[in-house]
């Protein structure tokens, strides 16, 4: 058997004192005599009140909620992530409502549209691809959209990322200079826009200075590994390997060690996103760092700023990241270079004697 919730009428009964006192007691909005205030108070305990947040916002007909879209909650960067949107939501009083699109466009679509009909101030989207989700559904509701970290194709929105082919550069030419030459670039899939910017950043770099060769090793950590293992255990090994993403580092600390291969003496290893379990391994990995905070920060401004009533044309921001470099991507020694590719060779040979 189920009991109905009681009602502010009933708070207000019991309390001696008009709904509008009880609403007033409950939301700060006017000061109450102490005496009236506390009445209140004992009712809202002794009954068991909770506020109808919904029936309250379509009588002010203003939110104070707001909406996340991310790909995959269990991914530690959208955590950080929505974890900077929640302190920056708390400070201004509104409550977030946070859901996944599990790295599928029509999930993500799904989503946007569940999230819409809480009527919400604005939303927050980490897009899958080059394209919004439900992105008309959101304009006939005249919810502002900021999207973040991803860069929709064409888009006409508010967008905040980092600069991900300026930081995958300065990877590629710290691990020339280290003598590398051989670069294989590990991407979960090169049709994501910020993978595709890290992998063009780079090609271009790169040059005729080393060879850049690409992988795509999917979006668990069970695909990252198995197909990196592959790879470096078949053909000529690469001399350094560069993760586009947090699953594909982890995926590669066990092909690199399923391949028999040593960081930095055989390979280089650098990530993008650096994480706290990365400067406790040994050796400690070279990352890429992302302002995940001022990341969070400068979404939310946006989104606030629209809510508020900006109507100016739709910005575009690009943070710069920090390459932290460590001794995974130590410079190559010619000795300790030319093992991997030397034991690869007599294994080829041993293969061609039989």
């Amino acid at each position: 058997m189920t009991s109905k919730l009681p009602s502010i009428r009933t708070v207000a009964s019991r309390a001696g004192v008009s709904t509008a006192t009880v609403s007033n007691v409950l939301n700060a909005r006017r000061s109450v005599a102490p005496e009236l205030a506390e009445r209140v108070r004992a009712a809202v305990a002794e009954l068991g009140y909770i506020a109808d947040l919904g029936a309250s916002r379509l009588r002010s007909r203003k939110s104070s909620v707001a909406g996340v879209v991310v790909p995959d909650l269990g991914n530690p960067f959208f955590g950080e992530f929505v974890a900077v949107l929640e302190h920056a939501a708390r400070r201004d009083g509104y409550d977030l409502l946070i859901v996944s699109s599990g790295d599928d466009p029509a999930q993500e679509a799904a989503r946007m549209r569940t999230l819409l009909t809480w009527r919400p101030a604005g939303l927050i989207v980490v897009p899958f691809g080059d394209e919004v989700g439900a992105m008309d559904a959101a304009i006939a509701a005249r919810v502002p959209v900021v999207a973040a970290d991803r860069f929709p194709a064409g888009s006409v929105l508010d967008m905040v990322a980092v600069d991900n082919r300026a930081a995958a550069a300065e990877v590629a030419r710290h691990l020339i200079e280290g003598g590398r030459r051989h670069i294989l670039v590990a991407a979960a899939d090169l049709s994501i826009g910020n993978i595709r910017e890290r992998y063009e950043g780079i090609l271009l770099a790169a040059g005729a200075e080393a060879e850049v060769e690409p992988i795509e090793v999917g979006f668990t950590l069970a695909e990252s590994r198995a197909r990196l293992t592959e790879r470096l255990t078949h053909g000529l090994p690469p001399d350094a390997l560069f993760t586009l993403n947090n699953i594909a580092t982890l995926g590669a600390l066990g092909a690199l060690a399923a391949a028999g291969l040593t960081v930095p003496g055989d390979i280089a290893l650098v990530g993008f996103d650096d994480e706290e379990w990365m400067r406790a391994v040994s050796p400690p990995l070279t990352a890429v760092r992302q302002p995940v905070e001022l990341l969070g920060r400068e979404a939310w401004g946006r989104l606030m700023a629209r809510v508020g009533g900006d109507t100016s044309p739709p910005r575009q921001v690009r943070l710069a990241c920090t390459l932290e470099i460590r001794a995974s991507s130590a410079p190559a020694q010619r000795s300790n270079a030319s093992s991997a590719l030397g034991r690869w060779a007599q294994q080829t040979n041993r293969k061609e004697t039989y």
